[in-house]
């Protein structure tokens, strides 16, 4: 029986879930469309920011307490979704086993905005000399797609799903999540690794930037990092992280500290998302997605939404896109 990280962010530890997948047949992918009221949620007194706190902003509108689509049958641990404007798609990158194995069965499948599985295997470990072991993050950068993977990122020509060669990141041991701001690239280590008696910190929590030559550096490096995980562009261009190990999103300015730490509700954060000037933020711990503002008070914005990893944000038709790690699904949730 192999072993299966089962909730990479939720338990922290191994558990033996069975045999790692092969790559899953597809299934008809499940569309609901409701409109009901989301169920409020027990209240939270908000904490207290480590910095000095803005006026909290008027709540954003609320999504449906049920995804307005729902995809199944592709997918063997979906850990990030992204909307690909260009060509009007959803992306999302598949671990397929451990979070950590050198494997080559990690792979990247896209979705139709209207519930369709268009191709279940457009770039996969192990096919038209593709390596792709876990892959998590991904971002957009000129023609290619970058994708996050273990201790480098891999690159691909966005048309021809073309492999174009890999970017060590110096030191890392669990790079997370990505983000492409003009010329500069920016990755997340989550300063982790397994190990017989679980996941354990490793302290090479990171952020690095790498510009347009390629050129690998860390931006900010320290424990004080928390474990940083999913990254955004906030306002002024500023980047922003939210924590694995901690219960906390911040900014980090060029010169590497860290600016506007704030607290959330819970801890072992995944999904960052950065839409209207709010942020919208993933707990495994707590299974929920809160929406707040930086140095601002975070409120459930749906709750009991188990493994939520890397979301997405389809950007033309304002739907926030989450993918299921621990359930194989990604659900579409409806923000106008």
């Amino acid at each position: 029986m192999h072993l299966r990280f089962c909730a990479i962010y939720g338990v922290l530890s191994l558990s033996a879930c069975g045999p790692t997948k092969s790559m899953p047949e597809v299934n008809e992918p499940v569309a609901e469309a409701k409109e009901v009221p989301l169920e409020p949620s027990p209240s939270t007194p908000p904490p207290e920011p480590t910095t000095e706190a803005v006026a909290p902003a008027p709540p954003a509108k609320e999504p449906s307490a049920e995804p307005v689509l729902k995809y199944t049958g592709a997918f063997a641990a979906p850990e990030s979704v992204l909307y690909d404007a260009g060509n009007d798609r959803y992306l999302v990158s598949n671990v397929n086993g451990s979070p950590v194995a050198n494997d080559d069965n990690g792979y990247i499948l896209a979705l139709s905005p209207d519930g369709a599985v268009t191709n279940p295997k457009l770039i996969a470990g192990g096919v038209n000399k593709v390596k792709l072991d876990a892959p998590k993050g991904m971002a957009i950068v000129g023609k290619e797609l970058w994708v996050a993977d273990i201790v480098l990122v891999r690159k691909f020509d966005l048309k021809t799903n073309e492999y174009k060669g890999d970017i060590k990141l110096p030191g890392a041991t669990f790079a997370n999540d990505i983000v492409a701001l003009d010329d500069r690239v920016f990755v997340s280590d989550s300063g982790v690794t397994m190990t017989s008696a679980g996941f354990q910190p490793t302290g090479s929590d990171q952020v690095f930037v790498i510009d347009k030559a390629g050129k690998v550096k860390p931006l900010a490096r320290g424990k004080d990092l928390g474990g940083p995980n999913g990254l955004a562009i906030g306002t002024g261009n500023m980047l922003l992280t939210n924590t694995f190990t901690k219960d906390e999103v911040y900014g980090i300015r060029d010169s590497g500290d860290r600016d506007v730490v704030t607290k959330l509700p819970g801890d072992q954060l995944d999904g960052l998302v950065f839409v209207d000037d709010t942020l919208i933020v993933s707990s495994w711990k707590t299974e929920t997605i809160y929406r707040g503002k930086l140095g601002g008070t975070f409120t459930p914005m749906i709750t009991k939404v188990r493994g939520a990893a890397d979301m997405g944000f389809d950007s033309k038709r304002k739907r926030l896109l989450v993918p299921r790690f621990l359930d194989d699904t990604v659900e579409v949730y409806d923000l106008k």
